[in-house]
């Protein structure tokens, strides 16, 4: 039993995968420093994933519920441009 299909089959699974774009867009000219400055803002070491990551870990040391709370609020905010576009 497949679990996900790619293809014809996959009208009767659960969920299927397609790989396309949101939004389409175009690229008129490439910039790659430009790209890497993006793509550091979200996986680099002081990037959105990190800061996220860091909040979320950071909450199991808290002693007090009401910090914990706050923690696991702000990192799942940071964690909102992965998830929710």
């Amino acid at each position: 039993m497949k679990v996900l299909g790619l293809g014809k089959e996959s009208a009767n699974n659960m969920w299927t995968y397609n790989k396309v774009l949101e939004y389409p867009i175009k690229i008129k000219c490439k910039n790659p420093m430009l790209a890497k400055f993006i793509i550091s803002q979200y996986g680099g070491p002081d990037g959105e994933l990190a800061a996220s990551l860091r909040y979320l870990s950071q909450r199991f040391g808290m002693p007090d519920e009401r910090a914990k709370a706050i923690l696991n609020d702000i990192g799942t905010e940071e964690l909102a441009p992965f998830c929710c576009q």
